[in-house]
């Protein structure tokens, strides 16, 4: 009789979870999908914006979105990458902490059948992001190099503030750069060294170049962020009428700089484009579609004091 009651209980507890499991998978269906935005950092305005054009663009298509901040750390990313997983995110769209660094975070996602579109930074494998949504680097700073080399005219001594060294971007801009000034003998970089796109500690470091270099012309940046950190240092030092500093983004506080004919040019990323497009290309994957091109190059416009006027004030909050 005992065991009679125990099979009972145990057949009614079996139709109990069978039912609740019914439910669940209703609720699911019926609910949005869910996009999570993983991005390298929220200390640089610029990776602000690409993280919240993402997350609009996302729930502007229907689904819900959440931003994450890998603080420049490939393991939080992974920590990120897991909880994406674990709660049941349908797509990430990143902004990769490393090159190399994230590729096993990126697998990670792809083996749960979860689509990864990178925005801006890439991963260096081919095949584990869905597609790479990544600004021309390499041919933007090849156009700065050209302005860069005429504004000196062909001759002085200057300054590299490199990025994150295990960013590609660092090494795509750096390599457009010198592309072109390589081939002017009397330019002579001075030093070269790394900020880690960081505004505090490009301040820091061009400081600390200057005690050992004095007489420099110029100041080329790997990111915006770096060369107002530079600005900074050159104003404290006495010599911002004296030095071009150049940077790479288009971030606001620069295009201001250029107005105000601080900062000499820069190279102008769309984040809104490289999000928008992460977020569509996720749109169109929950629709079914799977060749994505593995890279798409987003063209990179030079702005100078000379055409600065083409791009209008931004509006104040």
């Amino acid at each position: 009789m005992h065991m009679k009651k125990q099979a009972l209980l145990m057949a009614g507890w079996l139709l109990v979870l069978l039912t609740l499991g019914r439910c669940t998978s209703k609720q699911d269906a019926g609910a949005p999908k869910k996009v999570a935005v993983i991005v390298s950092t929220l200390n640089n305005p610029w990776f602000v914006v690409l993280a919240q054009t993402a997350a609009e663009e996302a729930r502007a298509l229907g689904y819900e979105a959440k931003i994450f901040d890998s603080q420049n750390n490939t393991s939080l990313e992974a920590d990120h990458f897991e909880n994406t997983i674990v709660s049941g995110f349908d797509a990430i769209l990143l902004n990769p902490t490393d090159s190399d660094g994230s590729i096993v975070n990126v697998m990670k996602a792809k083996e749960a059948g979860i689509p990864v579109f990178c925005m801006d930074r890439e991963v260096n494998s081919s095949k584990v992001a869905t597609s790479q949504i990544l600004s021309d680097n390499y041919s933007g700073c090849v156009a700065l190099g050209v302005h860069f080399v005429q504004s000196l005219n062909k001759k002085g001594n200057y300054v590299e503030l490199l990025g994150l060294v295990g960013d590609n971007n660092t090494w795509n801009r750096s390599k457009g750069f010198h592309s072109v000034v390589d081939r002017y003998p009397s330019l002579k970089m001075v030093a070269r060294q790394s900020a880690d796109f960081d505004r505090n500690k490009a301040l820091e470091v061009l400081e600390s170049i200057l005690q050992a270099h004095p007489d420099i012309d110029a100041v080329f940046c790997g990111n915006d962020a770096m060369a107002m950190g530079a600005y900074q240092a050159l104003v404290a030092a006495g010599k911002a009428n004296e030095v071009a500093v150049y940077g790479f983004d288009g971030a606001d506080d620069v295009m201001n700089s250029i107005r105000d004919h601080k900062i000499k040019a820069t190279g102008l990323q769309s984040p809104q484009t490289m999000a928008k497009t992460a977020a569509q290309y996720a749109d169109a994957y929950f629709k079914g579609k799977r060749d994505f091109a593995q890279r798409v190059p987003v063209a990179v416009e030079l702005v100078t004091q000379q055409t600065i006027s083409d791009y209008e004030t931004p509006a104040k909050p």
